[in-house]
């Protein structure tokens, strides 16, 4: 059976990527940031998964405002990147493993998620700068299966039913027969707004918070509803909803094992977390 090894959760903010190719990863504007994941290839390299399930949001390579799903999941054995401009080169493309999404598909529509079944799909920074993060000038040694969430065009999803979604893939990691060491990540945020008379927000605060009761508490968070989520943590700060995701796919006990949070990159709050996620005594797979 397939196992949820732990999570990742960090941002996925397009400049990164641009610091990776020009190599300013020792700058000291840079520096901060990436040291927080010297931490996440020790873990990766004890971990050794075989497929990551990547919750991440869209923009605009794929979807846009006139046709935008709530949720969108990958059923391919290769996603590619485009050029999406920012300055960023066209990022490798990413082995899919179709037969582990169809499963995870059907999970979902069993428990009630509509959702939008994409056999053919780009993958943005927000899932390639992620993996170029975790495992730097190599070939990415993961199958991916992307879940994009709506975090751009009203009505969003709800923090509540984004966990949810994450609780059911879950289960169906768990109940899928193949023997895969699976890890789950969450991309963007943490707070940030990149437009309007708050254009530079950022709620430390609030990112605390979020970073502190997500872990042991995450539905405590389902209490703020989406236009509070706006107010305390900005526009683009909504894309919490992958980490909740992400959080609700790891089913046993949940576990912090590294934070790293640095302000600003790029007007973004980043944070870059890694918890472990150990199955509990006496319970079986769903």
């Amino acid at each position: 059976m397939a196992s949820i090894i732990g999570g990742v959760a960090t941002t996925h903010v397009p400049s990164i990527g641009k610091a990776i190719a020009d190599k300013k990863q020792n700058d000291p504007y840079w520096a901060p940031f990436f040291r927080g994941f010297d931490y996440v290839h020790q873990w990766l390299a004890r971990a050794k998964p075989d497929v990551a399930v990547v919750f991440y949001n869209d923009h605009g390579l794929n979807f846009f405002l006139d046709k935008l799903p709530t949720f969108a999941v990958g059923a391919a054995d290769e996603y590619r990147s485009e050029d999406e401009g920012w300055g960023i080169p066209v990022s490798q493309a990413a082995r899919g493993d179709a037969a582990f999404s169809w499963h995870l598909i059907n999970t979902l529509v069993a428990d009630d998620f509509d959702i939008t079944m994409c056999q053919d799909m780009l993958i943005d920074h927000a899932v390639t700068i992620p993996m170029s993060l975790m495992w730097p000038g190599a070939t990415w040694p993961v199958k991916i299966v992307p879940v994009e969430i709506n975090t751009v065009q009203h009505p969003l999803p709800s923090l509540g039913r984004c966990l949810k979604l994450g609780r059911s893939i879950g289960r169906a990691i768990e109940s899928y027969p193949q023997d895969l060491r699976v890890m789950v990540v969450g991309t963007g945020g943490l707070s940030h707004q990149l437009d309007g008379t708050r254009a530079g927000f950022v709620n430390k605060e609030f990112d605390k918070l979020c970073m502190d009761k997500i872990v042991n508490e995450p539905d405590a968070l389902t209490r703020y509803s989406i236009h509070e989520l706006v107010e305390l943590s900005g526009s683009q700060g909504v894309e919490f909803l992958n980490w909740m995701a992400m959080r609700g796919a790891m089913t046993g006990h949940v576990s912090e094992l590294h934070r790293n949070y640095h302000i600003p990159i790029s007007n973004t709050a980043a944070a870059t977390v890694v918890y472990g996620n150990k199955k509990e005594a006496g319970r079986k797979a769903a």
